[in-house]
């Protein structure tokens, strides 16, 4: 195996290196909130040097929004029950254990405040909700394709997604499951 190859190898270094920066970021945010920390304080976190840092992402806002897409990615597959009402309970019930979790709250400020740091920052705030619009969208595609009611991933923020983000930033935590069905259930 030649040097290239061995730098592509999933699982490898430059894995290991990319999930202890993306922990030391949400640490961070966890500890200080979004601003309160240097590009050089979570390389010294992550036990990297900054240049990695800078080779990797090229800036914070970019190694923010990776981290944020990474942590939305990860914690909220797309589920596929075989109906519309298990698809998005299924998906609500998992987006409330990722946002009242350990590390929610930091994420879920993130992205916030990702979205008020200038147009980088609303560059990747968009990026965000596009990613997430797209991964609603084929929730809902598949269940268009079976014949189900036609909703818009637009609906499915503003009455599934946006109350539970909402009660998160206010401290109105637990998400009882009962509650988080009940949004399914009024949006459908």
């Amino acid at each position: 195996m030649n040097e290239r190859e061995r730098a592509r190898r999933p699982g490898g270094r430059s894995a290991r290196v990319g999930a202890q920066v993306h922990q030391a970021v949400t640490d961070l945010i966890s500890e200080r909130g979004h601003g309160n920390f240097t590009v050089g304080e979570v390389a010294a976190r992550a036990g990297v040097a900054d240049s990695s840092i800078y080779r990797r992402w090229g800036s914070l806002e970019a190694l923010l929004t990776d981290v944020t897409l990474a942590r939305l990615n990860a914690r909220s597959p797309m589920p596929d029950t075989g109906s519309l009402a298990g698809d998005l309970r299924t998906y609500a019930a998992q987006v409330a254990r990722e946002i009242t979790g350990p590390d929610g709250l930091a994420v879920v400020r993130l992205a916030v405040a990702l979205s008020s740091n200038g147009p980088e920052g609303l560059q990747a705030a968009e990026a965000l909700r596009a990613e997430r619009t797209r991964q609603l969208q084929a929730m809902l595609d598949r269940a268009r394709e079976r014949g189900e009611c036609a909703l818009d991933a637009s609906d499915v923020l503003d009455h599934i997604m946006a109350p539970m983000y909402i009660r998160v930033l206010f401290g109105m935590v637990p998400l009882a499951p009962d509650w988080v069905d009940g949004l399914v259930d009024r949006l459908l």
